[in-house]
């Protein structure tokens, strides 16, 4: 195991630094106790990729929205919290498995539930590039609730 400080973990320097960590020292988890996982994850997913390490063996802890911006100021109880989270990471780190990629065929079609105006248009939509739809309906009739109006506005047209 292998801890290291860096101030931009995300920067091209602190990518090649995880990655000649992950074959050098020959890595086979990474925790990344950082920022939002919402913008890095892949980032970091990627770098492992490229050390040729499954990218399912990555485990990101969020300090800057769970303890730093939530305690900004309580440093006390904000750095309690993040060496709690980051030890909870540590350890679904030790737990990760490998998730084998599948690849499955698939008919290029759509199921529309709901033959409506929104589900009519829409199956009119996908209809005109060329995939095949499927429009379900569970009424006698198709429609939804503009089937009920006598005139539309503002064009005075029939509803039906």
């Amino acid at each position: 195991m292998i801890a290291r400080v860096n101030d931009f973990t995300c920067s091209d320097p602190g990518q090649t630094l995880i990655k000649n960590d992950i074959l050098d020292l020959d890595l086979n988890r990474i925790v990344v106790a950082a920022c939002t996982p919402k913008i890095h994850e892949s980032t970091y997913r990627a770098v492992l990729i490229e050390a040729g390490l499954s990218p399912y063996y990555f485990q990101m802890v969020n300090l800057r929205e769970h303890c730093s911006f939530i305690h900004l100021n309580d440093k006390k109880n904000a750095t309690e919290k993040a060496l709690r989270l980051l030890q909870a990471g540590i350890n679904r780190a030790r737990e990760l498995e490998i998730i084998p990629y599948k690849k499955i065929s698939m008919e290029r079609a759509v199921l529309i539930i709901g033959a409506g105006i929104a589900g009519m248009n829409a199956a009119l939509d996908l209809a005109n590039q060329g995939i095949p739809v499927y429009l379900v309906e569970k009424e006698a009739t198709i429609g939804g609730k503009m089937a009920q109006l006598d005139r539309i506005y503002p064009t005075d047209d029939c509803g039906i």
